[in-house]
């Protein structure tokens, strides 16, 4: 685009030379026109002509440039608006002095036309042409007057002596040429200057006229070959009887000066008189020419004030572009430098800076690619850990953290990224204990420590390992601290429930063998001593032994529910239509107080598992559901189920909600543990042996308190739909 802006420039170069030298021509033809009338008649159609060219050409090449400043305006262009400013004011600059210029030309003219007929000028004209006139007459009477006195000489003389006589006579009265001519023109005698004419000039016929009516001719004749001399002609009268008439011809010098002054004379007043008829066509021919130079100056004006204006601009509107180009990100622009003056100093700087700014983006592009290459190898890295890992800068906000954390802490903390842990803690009062301890540590400058924290969530209580270490400090880096935790929860409870598991078998193992020995005893004491003593201590006997008897069977139960639940399972696994077992287990408490309200989507889940297992989980939650609303009269389990599909797996949620009055938050906490109970009698094995059958399925298992705090528990399952997930 540069390119094609200074080619403009150049190409206008050529148009704008023509039309001066056309400018140049029609004032030449004016001023020549101004000293020669004649001249003015004839030039002044191509004249016209010329100038009529002229302007059209130029009236042309401005109305295209205005069309192109329009049109770069009305777009935007880099540089139209600085354009159009110096366009009017080039323009404004030209047009006022050359429009007074004008006027006062104008004036001048009209009134210098009209200076050239003044009345004054005309009369003195008049008055010296009158002069030379009356000054040539008081001449040609004297000449007459001594041309006649020759002829009346003549006429005393004979024939015979009139040829010697006449050079006398020529010699006497200073004439150049006597000549004597006879009726019928021939010539009588004749005498001439130094004889350098042997033959006579002969009188025109004009003037022998005045002859025939007996008058004398005079006048200012010009002779062939010799110039302008004064002819008199006059007849020659003899008094003597019988003689013959002749005619005496008579040619005077006229002084050269007198003769070229007359003719000056003549001639200007013939030319005035010219000027005179064409004033008024003058005066408007001028005007005219006059404005149209006008015209062809103020148009050349314009069209320089474009040409200078665009030449002017065009390194602005290169620089404009090169500027977008660089904020458009293109480093690559190099400006051709057109001039050595200030804008092309600008240019190279321009130049320059692109070429430093590319150098500099190359190497921030190469170090970006470095880091986010270490970035991308360091994220793949955390990605692939199990453990959670957050990173802290200096000033106590979160800078990164890895999808093992949120998926520990259950939610997404990659929007929290740049925040304060007070103000994270603050959204979410869980993370609390985590983030209050980082946050105390920190303030101790205390950053590499391990410790154990509590999270207490709506899932129940979360144990983590947490371990925190220093970042070192680098031009890169202003330090901070990074935080790894894992969540122990699981192996905490493994550990717990493998430990009951311990105590079960061996409290199966420990108290089973003394029950059997303690019932058989009793029973034999009861048969033997029973009927064999008085009413009163018989009554005794009775009442201990039956006591001693439910009491070891009470034992026995707590012994085989501990068994069981110690006992390592044995799975009959098949495909179990999970509805179809919750219908007929629900069936099975039609009966009672409690009011079973299914809610279940479809397509029904088919899961791989133990039916009996699973049958007894059921019963478990239902027992539970029916101790905690045995005191409402509107008793109540609501089962929902709805479809989950989890990073490309289905899975099968299941709620389990009754209206009794919930968990206490004591309970929360330890609800799966064996010997956790709220209820008056039971061993406390019911949801710990729920939570060991949906292990053994590979399931999940949640217990929380809904917000009319009414008890709920949470099964998930991996399941197939019989058609289909919809």
């Amino acid at each position: 685009m540069a390119t094609a802006a200074v080619t403009r420039s150049r190409l206008g170069i050529l148009p704008m030379l023509v039309l001066f030298c056309i400018l140049l021509v029609s004032l030449s033809l004016m001023s020549d026109a101004t000293h020669n009338s004649e001249r003015f008649g004839q030039l002044y159609s191509w004249l016209l002509l010329i100038n009529a060219i002229g302007l059209v050409v130029l009236v042309g090449l401005i109305g295209s440039n205005l069309y192109w400043l329009v049109s770069q305006y009305r777009a935007r262009a880099p540089g139209a608006k600085l354009t159009s400013r110096l366009v009017i004011t080039f323009v404004i600059l030209a047009v006022v002095p050359v429009a007074v210029v004008y006027y006062f030309s104008l004036q001048f003219l009209q009134r210098g036309i009209d200076s050239w007929f003044d009345v004054q000028i005309e009369q003195a004209l008049d008055d010296a042409l009158e002069l030379s006139r009356g000054s040539l007459d008081v001449r040609l009477s004297d000449l007459l007057k001594l041309t006649e006195k020759i002829a009346s000489e003549l006429a005393e003389m004979t024939p015979a002596l009139v040829p010697i006589g006449l050079y006398d006579l020529r010699v006497r009265s200073a004439a150049v040429e006597l000549a004597v001519f006879g009726m019928d023109g021939r010539i009588v005698a004749s005498s001439s200057v130094e004889g350098t004419n042997i033959i006579p000039h002969r009188p025109p016929e004009q003037a022998l006229l005045p002859l025939e009516q007996g008058r004398s001719y005079v006048a200012l004749d010009p002779i062939s070959d010799v110039g302008l001399h004064v002819r008199a002609v006059v007849p020659v009268t003899s008094s003597k009887p019988g003689a013959e008439p002749l005619t005496l011809q008579a040619l005077f010098e006229v002084p050269e000066r007198l003769s070229t002054l007359a003719e000056n004379v003549e001639n200007q007043i013939v030319r005035y008189k010219k000027l005179a008829y064409l004033r008024t066509f003058l005066k408007y021919s001028y005007m005219l020419t006059l404005s149209m130079v006008l015209v062809l100056s103020l148009l050349s004006a314009v069209w320089a004030a474009f040409f200078s204006a665009r030449r002017m601009v065009a390194p602005i509107a290169v620089l404009a572009e090169g500027t977008r180009a660089v904020a458009e990100g293109d480093y690559s622009t190099r400006l051709p430098v057109t001039s050595e003056d200030e804008l092309g100093f600008l240019v190279r700087s321009f130049n320059d800076m692109t070429r430093r700014l590319s150098k500099a983006r190359d190497q921030a592009r190469r170090s970006q690619q470095r880091v986010e290459g270490q970035r991308a190898y360091l994220e793949t890295v955390l990605g692939s850990l199990s453990s959670g890992v957050l990173s802290i800068s200096d000033a106590g906000e979160l800078r990164t953290v890895n999808d093992a954390a949120c998926q520990v802490v259950g939610i997404d903390l990659s929007g929290q990224l740049g925040c304060r842990l007070s103000e994270i803690s603050a959204r979410h009062e869980f993370l609390e204990p985590l983030l209050s301890l980082v946050e105390a540590r920190r303030a101790r400058h205390v950053l590499d420590w391990q410790e154990q924290v509590l999270l207490f969530d709506s899932s129940g209580r979360r144990v983590l390992m947490c371990r925190s270490a220093a970042l070192p400090v680098s031009e890169e880096s202003s330090g901070g601290q990074v935080v790894v935790f894992d969540d122990v929860t699981d192996l905490i409870r493994a550990q717990r429930d493998a430990a009951w598991g311990e105590v079960a078998r061996r409290l199966a193992h420990e108290i089973k063998n003394p029950l059997t020995p303690i019932q058989l005893s009793a029973e034999r004491l009861r048969h033997k001593y029973l009927n064999t003593m008085p009413g009163q201590e018989a009554e005794v006997m009775d009442r201990a032994t039956r006591t001693i008897v439910q009491q070891v069977e009470t034992l026995k139960e707590m012994v085989n529910a501990f068994g069981e639940y110690a006992r390592a399972p044995k799975l009959q696994l098949e495909r179990v239509d999970l509805y179809e077992l919750l219908r007929d287990t629900a069936a099975l408490y039609e009966g009672s107080t409690l009011c079973i309200d299914l809610d279940l989507v479809e397509p029904p889940p088919l899961l791989n598992g133990d039916a009996g297992r699973l049958r007894q989980l059921l019963h478990n939650l239902f027992k539970n559901a029916l101790e905690a609303v045995r005191d409402r009269e509107d008793g109540q389990l609501m089962i929902r189920s709805r479809w989950v599909l989890e990073a490309g797996d289905r899975f099968i949620d299941l709620s389990f909600e009754d209206n009794g009055g919930g968990f206490s938050d004591e309970v929360l906490e330890r609800l799966f543990e064996p010997y956790v109970t709220t209820k008056t009698r039971g061993t406390g094995l019911g949801l710990a042996i729920v939570k060991k059958i949906v292990e053994e399925h590979n399931g999940q298992i949640r217990a929380q308190n809904t917000e009319q705090h009414h008890a709920c528990i949470e099964l998930r399952f991996h399941a197939e739909a019989q058609t289909g997930l919809t």
